[in-house]
């Protein structure tokens, strides 16, 4: 399909630069299947708006201060680096800004006295970064990076204090991410006592979200786009709960793309979720037939992004169009720091 199919106009001012408070304060959208109206309400109203046996399944990966600002060694190139994806213990392949003026074998010194070799460069452009040292790379990096926030908000604003918090799920437990599952930051502990009380079932997987997920489709045609690999786990007792839940008739709802894909990733044939341990590119458009998952909690994505045509192939291209056109009408807050949607087909 057209890349172009997937674009439409933004106002800046819908760009939600801070999150609201408190995260359950959040508008939410909900879309459902067919001529169904669109219905404004809020995450908190998530309770009501599910059933009993549903099972809401959160992603419990925990970002890592992954962005880096340093120069050669020689201190004659200033250059910048994202991480996108662990490969060992002391590797990462990373994005860099200024990477044109970046040998293989160049010395990076970053802040804190943290140092990286430049070992291999990358088709789509990134490099192997070899960090030097013998403590853990999780420690290089609370001395050296910072919260790699989105570039549609670090472009406007700095990373600040209040950014470690916010940018920051209460489910993160698995560290590893360069990105946050967004989906899930409106949530609160007074709202999944709510989601508890009211029968709602919770499961967690982890999918390192990569840098990869801000980079812009450059091809003009979905078939010419190069997905980046993920690393995802899906533990035998989480395919087990989900299967059973879905046997009894009970939905399964992920909260966030990240969710969908890796359940994508996972499941069989026959609509049975399999344990999974390994790397995801996935990239899901219109014409791809969901096996995993019965609904979708997102924020509001990019303009072209490989994320609006995941949600286009989950609900149709015209009904997301007009589902962001009713969004960007009623000033919805979009992105990361945004409101949600609910997505039920």
């Amino acid at each position: 399909m057209k890349v172009d199919l997937f674009d439409f106009e933004l106002p800046p001012e819908r760009i939600a630069l801070r999150p609201v408070r408190p995260r359950d304060a959040a508008r939410m959208l909900v879309v459902r299947g067919d001529d169904a109206p669109f219905e404004d309400a809020g995450v908190r109203d998530l309770p009501r708006l599910l059933k009993a046996g549903d099972v809401l399944v959160f992603n419990d990966t925990r970002v890592i201060p992954a962005q880096l600002e340093g120069r050669r060694a020689d201190g004659e190139a200033r250059i910048g680096a994202t991480l996108h994806k662990r490969i060992d213990l002391r590797r990462w392949q990373a994005f860099l800004k200024n990477a044109k003026r970046v040998k293989i074998g160049d010395q990076l010194v970053f802040g804190g006295g943290v140092t990286a070799l430049a070992e291999e460069r990358h088709a789509d452009g990134s490099l192997t970064l070899f960090f030097e040292g013998g403590e853990p790379v999780e420690v290089l990096l609370d001395r050296a990076g910072t919260m790699p926030l989105p570039p549609y908000i670090a472009s406007k604003r700095g990373v600040d204090a209040q950014d470690l918090e916010d940018y920051q799920t209460m489910f993160a437990r698995e560290e590893g991410a360069v990105a946050a599952p967004t989906a899930s930051l409106h949530f609160t502990q007074r709202l999944v006592d709510a989601i508890d009380a009211a029968g709602i079932g919770r499961a967690t997987l982890t999918l390192h979200v990569g840098a990869g997920t801000f980079l812009p489709v450059k091809a003009e045609d979905t078939d010419d786009h190069q997905m980046h690999a993920e690393f995802g786990r899906i533990p035998q007792e989480t395919a087990d709960r989900l299967n059973a839940a879905r046997a009894a008739g009970g939905r399964i709802i992920a909260v966030g793309t990240t969710v969908l894909r890796l359940l994508e990733s996972a499941v069989d044939e026959n609509g049975v979720i399999q344990p999974f341990a390994g790397d995801t590119a996935i990239f899901i458009t219109p014409g791809y037939k969901l096996k995993a998952v019965d609904g979708l909690m997102t924020n509001f994505h990019l303009p072209k992004s490989t994320l609006m045509m995941l949600v286009s192939a989950l609900m149709g291209r015209e009904r997301m169009m007009a589902a962001y056109e009713h969004a960007i009408a009623n000033e919805y807050r979009f992105y990361s720091y945004g409101d949600s949607s609910l997505l039920l087909p």
